[in-house]
């Protein structure tokens, strides 16, 4: 055991999620003018919605964008079906649309042809990329950098929250909220506190050594974890997770639900949270095995395992903090089996669609 946690904290998985408040916190300083400057523009153009065009990690930052766009500033916010444009050729009309590519690489194909396509039709066009020289960037009106350096590990993870990060920086500016500006710029002491969790989190994945498969749940700004963190347990660690809506899960997918299967709960504080109690609550009645994420003790003492959550993160905001304990738990799990954390078998760091 000595060894391998010895050979972990020298991957550069490790290290790149080790990085994440450095990294939020250069993007949440340095990029601000930009996004200023952005959502000013916005509001001159008069944009109505929001169209994404984004594939693998920074689809789930889509997600994200979906919830948030939605509920602090009113937008309606769609994914872009990508191959519409590059292999239908059959775009749809954009209108008084933003159109927002988001890529770390800002290389694929499919994505920079939903921003060209946008800009061919007037719409405005943004970027959220670590290369604002790449195709993409090259691409848009506006590009929000990540700052967050290189990514040599093939599973995103700094860039996935600094992605969030740049999207929960739009909304506030767009808002123009210091409330909202304040909680941003804690962020990343938050991440800190979560990152010192890293040995219990390892020492809870020994259990799932021989998990073969499993669901994550969550719901309203959760979906987007949810989503990523089955993303991260299927490249790192070869699992079949599949993420659910917790309200899409009890219609039908419910039944794959007996005794011992597990299930891990994404749970902050917020809204939703009496809703996801109850839903936790139906889980252990079918016998259950679950690892409750959440900052809500009364949530964590509903698990088998609970994993906390720092106290004082906006529902708005906590996507940024409830991925970094996923990610632990994937690299950590990934250990367990003696599998390459940096270098997932059949994986390129970069994946280029059309």
């Amino acid at each position: 055991m000595e060894r391998q946690a010895m050979s972990l904290e020298q991957s550069h998985l490790y290290r790149e999620i080790h990085e994440q408040p450095a990294v939020l916190k250069a993007l949440i300083e340095r990029e601000r003018p930009v996004i200023k400057r952005l959502a000013s523009a916005i509001r001159a153009r008069e944009v109505e919605y929001i169209v994404i065009a984004a594939r693998g990690t920074s689809d789930n930052a889509g997600r994200y964008a979906q919830y948030l766009f939605g509920a602090i500033n009113q937008f309606m916010v769609a994914l872009a079906t990508p191959s519409l444009y590059s292999i239908y050729q059959s775009p749809p009309r954009f209108g008084k649309a933003l159109v927002i590519g988001i890529s770390q690489s800002g290389k694929s194909p499919d994505i920079v042809s939903v921003l060209a396509e946008a800009r061919r039709q007037g719409a405005m066009t943004a970027a959220i990329t670590n290369f604002p020289d790449s195709d993409l960037g090259r691409q848009a009106e506006h590009v929000i950098t990540l700052h967050a350096g290189e990514e040599r590990s093939i599973a995103a993870t700094k860039t996935y929250t600094a992605s969030l990060a740049a999207i929960a920086a739009l909304s506030t500016e767009l808002k123009d909220d210091e409330q909202m500006r304040h909680a941003l710029r804690a962020v990343p002491d938050k991440l800190d506190e979560l990152l010192a969790l890293s040995p219990q989190i390892g020492v809870l994945a020994e259990r799932y050594r021989y998990m073969r498969d499993c669901v994550v749940l969550g719901r309203g700004f959760s979906y987007a974890t949810a989503f990523e963190f089955a993303l991260k347990m299927k490249e790192l660690t070869y699992t079949i997770a599949e993420s659910y809506s917790s309200a899409d899960f009890m219609h039908g997918p419910l039944a794959l639900i007996e005794h011992g299967f597990p299930a891990f709960v994404i749970a902050p504080s917020g809204v939703l949270l009496p809703e996801m109690k109850q839903f936790v609550q139906t889980l252990q009645q079918r016998e259950a095995e679950i690892v409750a994420i959440s900052d809500d003790a009364d949530t964590l003492a509903l698990g088998r395992t609970g994993i906390p959550l720092p106290a004082g993160v906006p529902e708005w905001l906590s996507p940024l903090t409830a991925i970094v304990p996923c990610q632990l738990f994937a690299m950590h799990l990934a250990a367990v089996r003696d599998f390459d954390p940096d270098h997932p078998r059949g994986l390129r760091k970069v994946t280029e669609t059309r």
